[in-house]
């Protein structure tokens, strides 16, 4: 995982050189398939996340260890959450939010911290199809009818 200021989005496909794009990503043989194009997470809900972790005396899992695409500031995870079935466009690139990115054990696994399911629940982002696909850029707005959100990008 790293920080990149822009990111080639293509569609029906994600991020240029992302796992599930290049179909190694460790869920890429699900069945039935799962479109996994591009991920996002609020900050909202990393900073939720990390207070339960707190309370529970566990280290905390920052950005990169949630292992989503695209982190999105100014933003409720619960807003994020209700764009499961609605299209939005952030900067250029539209998307199609198709399920909640439900937490799972990996995470977990591979930072050696516990609790990762338990601190997301509810808030460990949203998995999105790309139907219009295009250049992604630090600072650019997710737009769903009223909501006009920034975003920092992650890879």
């Amino acid at each position: 995982m790293r920080q990149a200021v822009s990111l080639e989005v293509r569609a029906e496909s994600g991020i240029v050189g992302d796992r599930y794009a290049l179909g190694k990503g460790a869920y890429s043989d699900t069945l039935p398939p799962k479109a996994r194009h591009i991920s996002f997470i609020t900050q909202d809900g990393i900073d939720t996340a990390a207070a339960w972790q707190e309370a529970a005396g566990l280290p905390v899992f920052n950005a990169v260890l949630t292992r989503r695409n695209v982190l999105l500031s100014g933003m409720t995870a619960q807003a994020l959450n209700d764009l499961v079935g609605r299209r939005f466009r952030v900067g250029s690139i539209l998307c199609e939010g198709l399920e909640l990115a439900t937490p799972c054990g990996r995470p977990s696994a591979l930072a050696s911290i516990d609790g990762f399911e338990e601190a997301f629940d509810g808030r460990g982002g949203l998995r999105a199809r790309v139907i219009e696909g295009g250049v992604l850029r630090t600072g650019d707005r997710l737009t769903a009818g009223g909501l006009f959100q920034p975003l920092d990008t992650r890879a």
